[in-house]
Order: C-alpha cells, then structure tokens, then sequence
C-alpha cells in the first residue's frame, strides 16, 4: 500500500474503520507554528457532523490525542503523531463481504490485490473513516499556511440534480459554513436537504460536488512537469474515498469554446498584475497565478444502499442479490466538504515549503 503523501511536508496515513484507532503523521511541519488540539477537534467535528441530514447512525466522539511533535504549544520541526480512537463498531455487520462483495465498494479488487489478508470490516483501509486523519493532517497544514497569508476555503455546490448559483470566491470565505449542508444559498441548501432525505426514504444515496478556493497564494507556486500545482493537488484530493472526478477554474466547459473566449487578459489593478476574469482557476502551467485557486470534485453517491442490487458469491461462484445493511451515510457530499479543504491544504504546504514560500521556521 501506499500510505505517504508530500516530499516535505509528507503525511502519513494510518488506521482501519474498525480497527483500534485512525490517524496519521506528520512530517516535515516547519518548527514554531502554534498548535491549539481545539482547532484541530474544530475540523474533526465538521467532518463529524452527527448532525448533518443523510449522516450515519455511527455516533464516534473522534476526540484528538496529539501524540508528539509539539511543546509548549509549539510545533518543534519533529514529527507530528494525532489519532483518533474508534469505540462505536459494529463489525458483524460486514462479515458476509469478504465473500459477496459489495458493489460501488473495494471489496472485491482488495481481495485480489491483498490475497484475502486486507481487513475487511466497515471497509478497512478503504473506508471513508480514514479521512479523519486527513483532516488531522490538513489542520497543521492550514496554520502552516496561515503565516504565509494562505486560506482553504470550501463549499458544497451542488447535490443530485440540485445546483447552487456561482459566487465570488471571496464570498466564500464569509458564508461557507452558514448551514450543516456546508452551502452558501439557503435556498439551494433547503433543495439540498430534500434531495438527501427522498434518496434516504427509498433507501438510496445521492452525490454531488464541493468547490474549494483558496485565497492569497501568490504566483509561481508549483513544481512543473511533474509536480504541478494542478497534478499534486488532483493526486491528493483523489485519495478521498468516492472522489470521482476533479476540473480546475472552467474546467471541461472550457474546452467548449474558443481560445479568445477562454484566455484570461492579463490588467493591471492598483499596481499588481492580476487577470480580468479567472476560467484558469488561478493555475497557468502548473504554476499559481496569484488569483483565487478555484477546484470543484465530484464524489459518487454513497455505494452503500438498502436497495437490492445483483453481486457474486466468491465462494460458490455464482451471482446472488445483496441489500445492504448496517450504518451508513445517504449523502457523504457536506462531510467531504471540510476533508477536500484539508488535502488541498496538505499540497499547498507542501508546495509552498518546496518553493521557499514557507520558511523552515515559522516565529
């Protein structure tokens, strides 16, 4: 498995959904950054959220223990351990997977790829629970990017077939946690809700798309070929379990138009060299621009649903029908809202202590 992800700023993800704990370490956190474990239980809770509509009955504290890395409140340049203990599992309720897999899940290419040695219960290492150390780790890297001016924004913009109107990324810094649903239109998020609730009532899921911005970046952080901002960004944000797809400013309707309808004119504004619109997405050749970067990702409808739907007995080998049941989230989208904020941050940092931007001490 690969469990590591950064060259400096590198997170180490560790943990199963009903093993004895989740959480990750941190490596390469520049000394001097003032840590508070109530910030970090802040994110934790977002992600949390027992009461957004469509959550799972699952009902975890998920209290931070800061293991090492931090002294008097400080970061110290050494590595950083947080965890998180799991106490509310319910494991029966996967026992029949290891040989009917579930679809939309893991469970079957796990088994082939692990030869039948991958934990299974509630998912294991492919469970959505592990996103709670991400959320650990993107704590620290947001008060490492804080010094440099740097702030992670995200928003939910759409859930099923519903859609938010667009907005100023500046706006979303100012509304963006209005409402459990993560969305800046109330009207949009009542549609949301809705939405969630229908899909759970006939024992479905239902997807949707976060749009994250982040604000004061300044131009040339990036590593191209290889490492662009938009490539080291997408390979993080796609280790979020269910991420299915990911477009930067524009996006795919971009290549729609033409060049002139698609090019950024370069203005001067008050000194500074800015573009007049942004569908760049604040990324030029894999180098920020110094405009807001704007990301949207698509996650799939939750796979687990009550719904019969058709699969394979492994052991018998022939197909059979699987409702599933046990503890399950109808819509992951607002949880996912504060776990996309957290991975792009990791990036970022990452990036920004390539490029100098971050110093090796924060003081």
């Amino acid at each position: 498995m690969s469990n590591s992800l950064g060259t400096v700023f590198r997170i180490t993800s560790f943990g199963e959904s009903h093993g004895e704990c989740v959480g990750v370490v941190v490596d390469g956190c520049p000394a001097g950054v003032s840590i508070d474990p109530a910030d970090i239980q802040t994110y934790l809770n977002r992600r949390r959220a027992a009461e957004q509509p469509g959550a799972t009955p699952r009902k975890e504290p998920d209290a931070v223990r800061l293991l090492s890395g931090v002294h008097k409140g400080l970061t110290t340049g050494a590595p950083l351990c947080m965890l998180i203990e799991n106490t509310n599992i319910q494991s029966e309720d996967y026992s029949d997977y290891e040989r009917i897999p579930r679809p939309g899940h893991a469970d079957y290419p796990a088994r082939i790829r692990y030869g039948g040695f991958n934990d299974p219960r509630g998912g294991g290492r492919f469970s959505g629970r592990i996103t709670a150390g991400f959320v650990m780790a993107g704590s620290i890297a947001r008060a490492v990017l804080s010094h440099v001016g740097v702030q992670v924004y995200a928003h939910t913009v759409a859930i099923g077939s519903i859609e938010a109107p667009s907005c100023e990324p500046e706006r979303v810094r100012e509304f963006s946690r209005v409402d459990a649903l993560g969305c800046i239109d109330p009207a949009s998020a009542a549609l949301m809700e809705g939405a969630i609730e229908e899909a759970k009532a006939r024992g479905d899921s239902v997807g949707g798309v976060v749009e994250c911005v982040v604000l004061g970046l300044p131009p040339g952080v990036g590593e191209p070929v290889f490492a662009g901002l938009e490539g080291e960004i997408a390979r993080a944000v796609f280790s979020i379990p269910a991420v299915k797809g990911i477009e930067f400013g524009g996006g795919f309707a971009l290549s729609r138009v033409r060049g002139s309808e698609s090019n950024d004119p370069y203005v001067m504004d008050r000194g500074v060299v800015r573009t007049a619109k942004n569908d760049c997405g604040g990324i030029l050749g894999g180098l920020s621009t110094g405009m807001p970067l704007v990301v949207r990702v698509g996650i799939k409808p939750t796979p687990s649903i009550s719904i019969a739907q058709r699969t394979v007995d492994l052991d018998l080998g022939r197909e059979v029908e699987l409702s599933i049941t046990g503890r399950h989230d109808t819509c992951i989208v607002p949880r996912a809202v504060v776990v996309v904020e957290s991975m792009v941050a990791c990036a970022l940092c990452d990036l920004g202590v390539r490029s100098g931007l971050v110093p090796g001490v924060v003081a």
